[in-house]
């Protein structure tokens, strides 16, 4: 059987978290996904890497005989693309980064710092996305990293590394019956139309309407707005109310409008991003300028 790296990866994150939740968050994929690519790769094998019941997950004595050799086989691959991808940036000075908001926290100026003393003659373009694209032009090719609010979708495709970790706030019109509150449980908005991304922008769509948070009460959309102009505009006419990131609410300040913190929200997270399967000196680099939250 011709096993995919891709499933020697989800068998690692298995084996070292031990739980398919944990796991499957860590891979930014959904636990079924998981669970159906840990049960393929055990029925190509003949046999079962996990024993598993609802209080626990442990290895099997093959699990356990699997688990080096597969990070042995993930850390020669690894080092084998990076080698090449290194060989075919050695003449490449561009690195394009794709942006969907203004950033602030002084991530691109650390960025430019970074990065510029890591390669001194390389070069950084930054491209403004709109949000019917939420993994900030790397699915297309038109961008090298990005960085992006997550979920994003097909997220098994990409790398990221969290640089800030935020409350969600909510911005709404300065006359809005909520407008003098220090601070908003989420339950208060429930009844409010809200402002969406594109359906395109998949699962980080949802994030920003709360769906998780909403129980059986459905989301009221007051209007789809695809970039910052359309999200302030559609606020300003009355259209909805829209969550947005602590960072964001102090970058994005306007006549007319407020921003409050909500309450009962789990934090947004802006990563830097790349594809995975990109092992170039100059992405490795950006990202390593950037650091962690």
């Amino acid at each position: 059987m011709d096993t995919h790296l891709r499933d020697l990866r989800y068998f690692v994150a298995t084996a070292e978290e031990l739980n398919f939740t944990r796991a499957a968050e860590r891979l930014f994929v959904s636990q079924p996904a998981l669970s159906k690519q840990i049960r393929q790769l055990e029925e190509g094998l003949r046999t079962r890497l996990f024993d598993r019941d609802r209080r626990a997950v442990a290895l099997t004595a093959a699990g356990a005989a699997l688990l080096p050799a597969a990070r042995e086989v993930i850390r020669c691959w690894d080092e084998a693309q990076r080698v090449v991808g290194d060989a075919v940036a050695a003449e490449a000075a561009l690195l394009r980064v794709g942006l969907s908001t203004s950033v602030g926290r002084g991530l691109l100026q650390r960025a430019r710092e970074g990065f510029a003393v890591r390669r001194p003659n390389g070069r950084l373009q930054f491209r403004q996305i709109d949000w019917d694209d939420a993994t900030v032009g790397l699915a297309d090719g038109t961008v090298d990293v990005a960085l992006v609010w997550l979920p994003i979708p097909n997220a098994e495709a990409f790398s990221f590394r969290v640089v800030a970790s935020e409350a969600r706030w909510v911005m709404l019109r300065e006359d809005h019956p909520l407008a003098g509150r220090e601070s908003i449980a989420f339950e208060e908005l429930l009844d409010e139309p809200f402002l969406a991304l594109p359906s395109t922008a998949g699962p980080l769509r949802d994030y920003w309407l709360a769906l998780d948070q909403r129980g059986d009460r459905p989301v009221r959309v007051g209007a789809v707005v695809s970039n910052v102009d359309e999200t302030f505009a559609a606020i300003e006419e009355g259209s909805g109310v829209v969550l947005l990131a602590a960072g964001n609410a102090a970058i994005y300040q306007r006549p007319g409008t407020v921003a409050i913190e909500v309450t009962g929200l789990a934090p947004s997270e802006l990563a830097v991003a790349w594809r995975s399967d990109d092992h170039r000196g100059p992405v490795r680099d950006f990202v390593d300028a950037l650091g962690s939250a």
